[in-house]
């Protein structure tokens, strides 16, 4: 089997018969959360014609690192609905274990909604835990999910 990571993928789609499975990459857990967060928005729309022009925050905590998964992407499905924004660049500047548990500081990038610039692919509904997986391995983080579309 190739590694993915030597080919400079930073997710892949995963087979599934009807949600998005998708295989997020990292050289670490912060790049990965990174990577994550860019398929998950690659699902809605074509990244590459997002301009990264409004800059935001998010921070999110959580028990565990899959945990921490969930409530990153769910953070970012939130904020592109209630804004009505799509982000396509995306900036760990901390990843902390903390006594409770994981803490997770990103800066975000994106722009409003356009139909003209933006063609929209498929609704992401939730995030879910059902086969999500964070695999460590040395200079290699792989994070399997399901979104709910």
């Amino acid at each position: 089997m190739v590694d993915v990571m030597t080919l400079g993928k930073k997710f892949e789609f995963l087979e599934h018969m009807a949600d998005a499975y998708i295989a997020a990459y990292g050289k670490d857990l912060a790049e990965a959360f990174e990577n994550a967060a860019l398929a998950m928005f690659e699902v809605m729309t074509e990244v590459e014609e997002v301009s990264p022009e409004v800059e935001d925050y998010v921070e999110v905590a959580a028990e565990d690192e899959c945990a921490l998964l969930y409530s990153w992407l769910e953070a970012l499905l939130v904020k592109s609905e209630i804004n009505r924004m799509f982000y396509s660049k995306f900036k760990v500047l901390s990843l902390d274990e903390t006594s409770d548990g994981f803490r997770l500081k990103a800066k975000i990038w994106g722009e409003k909604y356009n139909s003209k610039r933006h063609p929209h692919k498929v609704g992401v509904k939730a995030v879910t835990y059902h086969r999500m997986e964070i695999i460590k391995k040395p200079n290699r983080v792989t994070m399997r999910f399901i979104l709910d579309i």
